[in-house]
């Protein structure tokens, strides 16, 4: 067995009998007016965070989910897009799909705006999703891509590219860890399965995004995760593992390299009511304003007195310029 079919096998168990905790953190669950979760879809809530920004979604959006998990998240976009098959969801595994489908009767009856047809569940594969070109708004998954090996994460990674419209949004939330890992541990097909041994450093995690040709990415949070000790895990050291929340935009790549946004700002405190460096960017008097790291590399090399710019907080919520 491969640790694909590994993973398909732990989530059908996880599909069939709920696992509370299997990936989840203690990210607070978006609560919306109106909006009633189902216990057990809270339950089989297996992401590492949210993928889940009003911000990304309005005008009524077309949204693709790959890796369903118990249809929180899909639900939660329904919200926002109340439409027949204004949101797809896929999964390869057939029992995950049918619980989901199942929580999906009980969210009826719980909320009167919702009904089951604003979701369509196709059985499928992330590295070949059941989807057309360009028809996606909006495409995300929470904690499943970081399970993919090298090739295959690219692969993934491709395919969303290729269904989403220009300008659209690719929302994950994955595991991420800056200590290398022994063999033992990545090659272990449970721990990866269960979202623990894949998880790369944050640079390389981008780099993938921006390999593929999205030309925009926004750091929107990195929390605390997981650790593997020597007592439970083969390993001889302590390793931290977080989980991060990325916005990649299918823009056109500039010439000069991808836009990330890492929560950086920059701040102006010299003798003029503005600072202008004639390449787009206007600092008001004492004001921050966002700025991609490549902007802020730009003004660090300018090597002025008057200008202050903020390391990363990793979370980026809009604004600024770039």
């Amino acid at each position: 067995m491969g640790y694909l079919e590994t993973t398909q096998s732990v989530y059908k168990d996880a599909a069939l009998t709920p696992d509370i905790g299997l990936c989840c953190t203690t990210t607070p669950i978006w609560q919306f007016p109106g909006l009633s979760i189902p216990t057990k879809m809270q339950e089989m809530n297996y992401g590492c965070g949210s993928t889940v920004h009003p911000r990304d979604l309005v005008n009524n959006p077309k949204i693709l989910y790959v890796g369903v998990g118990g249809g929180m998240e899909l639900l939660q976009f329904s919200y926002f897009s109340r439409q027949k098959e204004g949101v797809i969801g896929v999964d390869i595994v057939e029992e995950m799909l049918e619980a989901c489908q199942a929580n999906f009767e009980e969210a009826e009856q719980q909320n009167g705006w919702f009904q089951k047809e604003f979701v369509r569940l196709e059985k499928g594969d992330a590295l070949q999703l059941p989807v057309a070109d360009s028809s996606i708004d909006v495409a995300a998954q929470n904690c499943l891509f970081n399970i993919f090996k090298q090739d295959e994460l690219k692969q993934a990674l491709k395919e969303m590219y290729r269904v989403l419209k220009p300008n659209g949004r690719l929302v994950m939330s994955d595991p991420i860890c800056e200590q290398p890992m022994n063999a033992a541990l990545r090659d272990d097909e449970r721990l990866r399965a269960l979202c623990l041994s894949g998880s790369i450093p944050l640079n390389d995690y981008l780099k993938m995004l921006t390999d593929v040709g999205f030309g925009t990415l926004e750091i929107r949070a990195k929390r605390p995760y997981r650790i593997l000790d020597s007592k439970h895990y083969p390993t001889d050291e302590t390793i931290y593992i977080e989980s991060v929340e990325v916005c990649a935009i299918k823009d056109p790549m500039p010439e000069d390299g991808p836009c990330i946004f890492t929560g950086k700002a920059a701040i102006y405190f010299g003798e003029e009511a503005f600072f202008d460096d004639e390449k787009g960017h206007i600092l008001l008097q004492n004001q921050p304003l966002s700025i991609c790291d490549k902007t802020a590399a730009a003004l660090a090399l300018l090597n002025r007195t008057d200008l202050f710019i903020s390391p990363s907080t990793h979370h980026y919520d809009g604004g600024g310029c770039c």
